[in-house]
């Protein structure tokens, strides 16, 4: 390898890690609060989601158990 390549190389190396550092102080000063903000929502809706699931699933066993309760009442003999 020739000493222009090496110099080259030497030169490349610290000037794509000084644009590399531009583009990401770039990019939290600019577009971090948008990203993170999306991703909230995004987080936000899928809670929800999932929530809806669960809220389900805890009416049904209530209506459940209301229906065996009054089951149990209708088998009983009055006295």
């Amino acid at each position: 390898m020739s000493s222009a390549t090496s110099a080259l190389i030497w030169w490349l190396i610290p000037l794509a890690a000084l644009v590399s550092v531009l583009v990401y102080v770039l990019w939290v000063t600019k577009f971090q609060t948008r990203f993170q903000n999306e991703t909230t929502r995004s987080v936000g809706q899928f809670q929800r989601f999932q929530n809806s699931f669960r809220d389900r699933a805890e009416a049904d066993a209530a209506l459940a158990a209301a229906q065996e309760k009054e089951s149990q009442r209708t088998q009983q003999p009055s006295e």
